[in-house]
């Protein structure tokens, strides 16, 4: 998989690197404000990055927490072209039983 990166990424990655090899300090990479980030989430994301070799973040790639899934989003479809197209007028939640039932 392919990502990219934005340039505060990249800038993450380089001091986080810069961190792993001594060449700055955790604390003085907090100072710095550029991660805008504390000490304590500074080594967090040291450690992580030693131990899984990342430098963003794991929800990378995933859906939100607040999304709706596809089949919701299919229901709702269905509601409206069943009132559109065929003039039947059934809840949103009549649907929903209707198509657990067929699964």
């Amino acid at each position: 998989m392919l990502l990219t990166m934005t340039d505060s990424e990249l800038l993450r990655i380089k001091l986080i690197q810069d961190i792993c090899d001594k060449r700055l300090t955790g604390v003085k990479a907090a100072r710095l404000r550029l991660l805008k980030l504390s000490p304590r989430q500074v080594y967090r994301l040291v450690k992580r990055f030693i131990e899984l070799g990342l430098g963003v973040s794991l929800k990378r790639g995933q859906p939100g927490n607040h999304c709706h899934d596809e089949i919701l989003k299919l229901q709702t479809l269905a509601h409206e072209k069943l009132s559109e197209a065929h003039n039947i007028h059934v809840s949103v939640e009549t649907l929903r039983r209707w198509s657990m039932v067929s699964l």
